[in-house]
């Protein structure tokens, strides 16, 4: 590998952005688009410390700027407009071995035990979140290599690395050599068990780097935690490590690409963590063939250049239902990790208005899946007017039998403008019971949560934003994860800091539904681990239920004063056994008369009731 290889590696779309803008064809998918339209978001003044805000339904209530040492003086990255600025930008990266076009960013987010972990593709810094105040930054590591992606379990934190300048021991490069017994690309694994003295302790090397990774229990055995690695960085030569080699597999059928790896860390023994797997997850299942799935290219003529099936940009997973949802370039997978160590491919998805399947978030049912579009690779402007509103934005799946199934797409609602990069980003579930509510990243888009409740019509319930960093160049910012942690939204801002943001009631959300779901804890958070979300018997889940009633005309007036004097009483401390036992008989009547989600919600209300009336 060389300097020019690596800046490439690095972004990974320095080659597309010079054609950014090429594609502008209408195309159709499952369900209906919902229509890009400019709203009050789409004229905020620009700035990058001083930019307009609006917001719906939440408030900001803590903005942290960047950690010392993490910030850059120089903005951060503008892609490049034209051939000779991408060629100024190669210049400048020959010779210097440290450059990283975006250099410090801040990326994604884990929280345990009150304090958040924030990564950065310098290292990564935690903050103190215990309290009502604002986040207090606690620990700064400086550890340069990119992508910084970070997990948390026990007293250990996983940290993605991918970037060629990438050192074991943390340090800056000193060389350009291509090939160095010193350059690290891969899982590594600090202790941080003193928050003042944090020490690697071991560094997994994986052939393509580590992207993005997620931690996965072993079902029965405590002390072991498996880390499902995702590098999707050009392939290192075997002259470096010695389990890598590329190509296709038809020429070559040990090539690294078309397979993700699965390291195991015994808890008693971390620093021994090694790689025991790199399934073939791609394959076709009939065959065996290893490139099983999407080629690559475009599907039609109308439909955009989409990536090939040889690597997995996002992995969730979800061991209470023993499934895993991947987010593999070219498709969107199901996968059946009862088998931790061995996962195999139990569903696939393609559609041609998904360039670039990026991440995957479970509902906590787990029954539908949310699929983000990176088009563009999240330095373009993708969310214009101009923008088909199917490309770079969220596929709603639904999942019956381990299978996958389409439903519609949604997108950003608001008319982004050309200075604004905004596609698609990661996002988290807020557990409001009774509905599939998720909180999402769109870089310059801002922050947005989606009501995918129904999965054929998902539509905007809330949203916060800035204006553009500048207003006549695109410089890459924005909130990178949005992650309801605890009972606030966290968001990582690229090049201003961390956001804390809280929700208002608003006509979409009732002060019950955010109290249910601020009720709602965990001390360890690693957003691409999903847990199973339950509710205590309390008056606000009971309101919760009642207000989606209303909300959605199910439930007879007569009727809901009743629910509401019920739960009035609640409040209050008191209990009637004999009338809670009453209207729960009355909700599983009116429930039998109702159909769907809303015969569901009645049902869970009167099981709340039957259990007050016991």
């Amino acid at each position: 590998m060389n300097v020019r290889s690596t800046l490439l590696s690095t972004v990974a779309v320095i080659g597309v952005l010079l054609g950014a803008n090429a594609a502008a064809a209408q195309s159709t998918g499952p369900g209906d688009a919902q229509a890009i339209r400019a709203d009050g978001r789409s004229s905020l003044s620009a700035g990058l410390a001083d930019a307009g805000q609006l917001a719906s339904g939440m408030v900001l209530e803590h903005s942290v700027g960047m950690a010392p040492g993490f910030a850059d003086p120089d903005i951060g990255f503008s892609p490049p407009t034209s051939r000779e600025e991408g060629e100024a930008m190669m210049a400048r990266a020959n010779g210097n071995p440290n450059f990283s076009p975006l250099g410090r960013a801040n990326t994604d987010l884990a929280m345990s035990n009150g304090r958040l972990f924030v990564g950065n593709f310098n290292g990564f810094n935690a903050y103190d979140v215990s309290g009502d105040a604002a986040p207090r930054l606690v620990m700064s590591v400086v550890c340069p290599g990119g992508q910084g992606d970070v997990s948390v379990h026990g007293d250990l934190l996983f940290m993605s690395v991918e970037e060629n300048r990438g050192r074991l021991n943390c340090g800056s490069a000193t060389n350009e050599d291509d090939v160095t017994s010193q350059r690290f690309r891969g899982v590594r694994i600090f202790d941080i068990s003193d928050i003042n003295a944090p020490r690697q302790i071991a560094a997994v090397q994986t052939c393509r780097g580590s992207h993005t990774h997620t931690l996965v229990p072993h079902p029965t055995d405590a002390n072991v935690l498996y880390v499902y690695n995702s590098g999707t960085a050009d392939v290192r030569g075997a002259a470096e490590l010695a389990i890598c080699t590329d190509g296709q597999p038809d020429q070559n059928p040990e090539t690294a690409l078309f397979s993700i790896d699965v390291i195991k860390v015994e808890l008693d023994r971390p620093q021994d963590a090694a790689i025991v797997n790199r399934p073939r997850i791609f394959a076709d299942s009939q065959t065996g063939r290893v490139a099983g799935l999407w080629r690559g290219g475009r599907a039609g003529i109308a439909t955009q250049n989409t990536a090939q099936t040889n690597q997995c940009h996002d992995i969730t997973v979800f061991p209470e239902i023993g499934l895993a949802a991947g987010a593999c370039s070219g498709n969107g997978i199901l996968l059946d990790i009862s088998d931790p160590e061995n996962p195999r491919r139990t569903s696939d998805i393609f559609d041609p208005d998904m360039a670039y399947w990026h991440s995957a978030t479970f509902n906590n049912a787990g029954d539908k899946v949310v699929f983000t579009d990176e088009w563009g690779g999240g330095i373009g402007a993708r969310c214009q007017a101009t923008n088909p509103a199917t490309w770079g934005a969220n596929m709603v799946a639904t999942i019956e039998n381990r299978t996958l199934a389409g439903k519609s797409f949604h997108k950003l609602p608001s008319a982004q403008g050309a200075t604004e990069n905004c596609v698609a980003h990661n996002g988290m579930i807020i557990p409001v019971p009774g509905r599939d509510l998720m909180v999402q990243a769109w870089y310059q888009g801002g922050v947005s949560i989606m009501d995918f409740t129904d999965p054929a019509k998902p539509v905007e319930i809330a949203f916060f934003d800035r204006g553009p960093i500048d207003a006549s160049r695109l410089y890459v910012g924005g909130s990178w994860s949005a992650y309801w942690l605890n009972g606030r939204i966290y968001s990582s801002e690229i090049v201003r800091g961390l956001d804390v943001l809280r929700l208002v009631p608003n006509e979409h959300l009732s002060a019950a539904e955010i109290a249910a779901a601020e009720a709602v804890s965990s001390a360890t958070i690693n957003p691409q681990t999903q847990t199973r979300i339950t509710w205590d018997d309390t008056p606000d889940v009971a309101a919760s239920y009642l207000a989606q009633l209303t909300r959605a005309g199910a439930v007879e007036a007569e009727l809901g004063r009743q629910i509401e004097a019920r739960i009035a009483v609640w409040r209050g401390g008191r209990a009637d056994k004999r009338a809670s036992s009453e209207l729960a008989g009355t909700l599983n009547e009116a429930a039998g008369k109702s159909v769907g989600l809303n015969a569901t919600r009645l049902r869970s209300l009167a099981a709340m009731f039957e259990r007050r009336g016991r």
